[in-house]
């Protein structure tokens, strides 16, 4: 299946091309996974360590899309927000004078770049890795990648560590700081929506169908075709077909995409990867941390809710 709300399918050829190459600015959060990596697979028993990693041989759900096509309208943003319950965003084409990240209240938002082709726009959300270094800093799995592809966060199980705050190479997550009650915010596909049998807002509300909903391997051939059949249109890489080990959001671009604001160190190797090597030597004791944490979190959660009537209980 796959949708972009005109059902579009193309015969493709595979083209790869893989530009990320690992730099020095990559390896903080590297070094990060090593350390966390330890600690939280010692909350499980060996045979789940991996169990996530497992799933990525399934063929998750994401989304193509083509900043070709994308003309900065932001109606992916006003959707966004009206489906999360999020305040409207400011629809004043006077953002674009600055590049923008996602935030505790905004999860997607649309930049403007000045390239070699002129102006491009470009949607930024979380990328959906297909091994998540979020899920795998995560103590108590509350960051967690379901088995149909999208990553959501669990409140219930979540301690306030903000560990998936700093292991992603894309620093999309973001934490509700000026909240009694807070919450790690940021994109979940719409897994609700997904749950109901339709596709993600921005996507069903795309004017220019710049983005596409499918299974993984279909937007990689449906890429691959684009590509081969208008070389002059694309440069001729898919960005998130190797990045970070592969994630679900993916890009087409006119240009490098080093001018529209993407990352060239992330590199290849999953950032999981990165931890296992200390997975099985790690001291008992650290079994009983993460869950003593998440016991003084909820308490302190519980309290905070008492205190205040009418609070999101989710």
């Amino acid at each position: 299946m796959i949708s972009d709300g005109s059902q579009n399918s193309d015969d493709c050829r595979e083209i790869t091309e893989i530009h990320d190459n690992e730099q020095s600015s990559g390896m903080k959060r590297r070094s990060f996974l090593k350390i966390v990596g330890a600690t939280g697979a010692a909350t499980l028993p060996a045979g789940q360590i991996f169990a996530q990693e497992e799933g990525s041989e399934h063929d998750p759900v994401g989304v193509l899309i083509d900043t070709t096509r994308c003309m900065g309208c932001r109606t992916c943003e006003l959707t966004c927000a009206e489906s999360h319950g999020f305040p409207e965003p400011d629809m004043d084409f006077s953002v674009f004078e600055e590049e923008r990240t996602t935030s505790e209240t905004q999860w997607v938002v649309v930049n403007e770049y000045k390239t070699d082709v002129g102006e491009v726009y470009v949607k930024k959300q979380c990328m959906h890795c297909v091994q998540p270094a979020c899920a795998s800093a995560c103590l108590t799995r509350a960051m967690y990648k379901t088995e149909e592809g999208p990553v959501v966060w669990r409140s219930r199980k979540c301690m306030g560590c903000r560990f998936c705050m700093v292991s992603c190479p894309f620093d999309v997550p973001k934490f509700e700081y000026h909240s009694a009650n807070p919450k790690i915010q940021k994109c979940n596909l719409c897994w609700d929506r997904q749950q109901e049998g339709q596709i993600p807002a921005c996507v069903e509300n795309c004017p220019g169908e710049a983005l596409m909903f499918g299974r993984r391997s279909e937007l990689i051939e449906e890429g691959n075709s684009r590509i081969y059949q208008n070389p002059g249109n694309y440069y001729k890489q898919i960005y998130g077909e190797h990045a970070a080990g592969g994630t679900s959001v993916l890009y087409l671009s006119a240009v490098p995409f080093d001018q529209i604001g993407f990352r060239k160190d992330v590199g290849t190797t999953p950032f999981p990867e990165y931890s296992k090597g200390f997975l099985y030597s790690v001291p008992i004791i650290l079994t009983l941390v993460p869950p003593f944490l998440l016991a003084m979190n909820n308490a302190a959660r519980r309290s905070s809710e008492s205190d205040q009537p009418g609070a999101d209980n989710d």
